[in-house]
């Protein structure tokens, strides 16, 4: 055991940042859930792995994923990539200077796109390898965002740039980026203060939310202002979207959801205390949790509350109707994702970290030093999809189940996919 825990540290050191089983993820001292406790609520570990940074100078700043792929942001620059099914690390490089701000990675089928200092990195998703560069005009304060044709970036003074992702390929392609980035621009659009959510595409516009309390939506192509959404404070949480309907939350401690192309309001809660973090939507749900408020359910469609716990902090993922949450003590909390009946407690305070999942129906925690540990329900081989149900790869048939073989999750509930809004 002593020799393997001195290869996987070498290995980290040197970047090869191997998968441990759960016996050797134990034995470094940052502990694992005991399988005692994942069997008795029907779970299993499926992979653990350790990302390329240096535990003792540096930290995870930001942890997100894809269907394909869960992406470890170190505060060294670094950015591991592992499969998220298997765990097997897919490729990691470093982006930037050491030790420079960076905001989360937004990914799409082909490209892994970053921000990091003044510069937007794109990367290849299959091999890891960087493609572009460009260098922002203004400080940044989003993650990217992209569309088919052009790709968005907000700042700290207000602006939104819009890039031309064609000519970024051309001017790549004549290797004269980084220099001639603004050559790529298309427009700039000025808010009157700092953007503070990525921007989200909705056809022929893209939105975005600034802290002087308005939502602005530009037509991608000239720039045109379609419409702007005032609320009376401020908005500092990222805005997510579900079809047609983006939601957004306004320092007036008010929850809002409104047209993605009109503006028009389709209703509105009253949350009593500000929201600072992006809600998710899974499966017809919406969840939303206020500063030091609880977790809220409420009908994505209707906005009608279905549940609230208190003691709730930090949504993490929704399988087999079950939701997985975490409390004050960073520990998990399972409620049926029906009524908000508490199923069960997992003992995960030293995974500081996690994946908020609105994508599968796995469950990714982390710590601080880069440590990845995935769960899921025994005999769920294959993700749920829950966001992107269309890029679940074809799976092959089996034979029917074995009779009496043992039932996970809650009873008379099976996993269903997302449902189109």
């Amino acid at each position: 055991m002593r020799y393997s825990l001195l290869a996987a540290l070498f290995a980290v050191a040197w970047g090869s940042a191997p998968s441990l089983s759960p016996a050797q993820f134990s034995s470094t001292g940052e502990g694992f859930i005991p399988s005692t406790t994942l069997n008795r609520f029907g779970l299993e570990s499926a992979w653990t792995a350790q990302a390329v940074l240096n535990p003792s100078r540096d930290k995870v700043a930001h942890l997100v994923l894809d269907e394909e792929l869960i992406y470890v942001q170190a505060t060294n620059g670094i950015i591991t990539a592992f499969d998220t099914e298997t765990g097997v690390r897919a490729w990691a490089v470093r982006l930037g200077r050491f030790d420079e701000p960076s905001f989360p990675a937004e990914s799409n089928e082909t490209m892994v796109m970053v921000v990091v200092g003044t510069h937007l990195y794109a990367i290849e998703k299959r091999t890891g390898n960087i493609v572009w560069s460009l260098r922002l005009p203004g400080a940044p304060s989003t993650s990217p965002s992209a569309d088919a044709t052009q790709v968005y970036v907000g700042t700290l003074d207000g602006s939104v740039y819009a890039y031309s992702l064609k000519k970024i390929k051309e001017l790549y392609g004549e290797r004269k980026l980084p220099e001639w980035s603004h050559e790529a621009l298309v427009w700039r659009y000025q808010a009157a203060k700092e953007i503070t959510s990525p921007p989200l595409t909705a056809g022929r516009t893209v939105n975005f939310a600034s802290r002087d309390g308005s939502v602005y939506a530009v037509s991608t192509e000239r720039r045109e202002l379609t419409f702007q959404f005032e609320t009376d404070k401020p908005i500092v949480a990222p805005m997510a979207q579900w079809g047609d309907t983006q939601y957004l939350a306004s320092e007036d401690f008010t929850f809002y959801a409104i047209n993605a192309t009109s503006g028009q309001v389709r209703w509105q809660f009253i949350a009593g205390l500000p929201i600072r973090t992006p809600p998710e939507v899974v499966r017809g749900n919406l969840y939303i949790h206020p500063d030091r408020g609880g977790l809220f359910c409420l009908d994505a469609v209707t906005g009608v509350q279905k549940w609230w716990l208190p003691r709730l902090q930090q949504f993490v993922a929704v399988a087999n109707d079950i939701v997985f949450a975490r409390d004050d003590n960073k520990d998990i909390i399972m409620v049926s994702a029906a009524d908000g009946r508490t199923v069960g407690r997992l003992p995960t305070a030293r995974f500081t970290r996690h994946v908020s999942n609105d994508r599968t129906d796995r469950i990714y925690l982390a710590t601080d030093t880069g440590r990845i540990a995935a769960l899921r329900f025994r005999g769920r081989d294959f993700p749920v999809y829950h966001k992107h149900p269309e890029r679940l790869p074809l799976l092959p048939e089996f034979a029917p189940e074995v009779p009496g073989a043992p039932e996970v999750g809650l009873p008379g509930e099976a996993p269903a996919t997302e449902p189109a809004p």
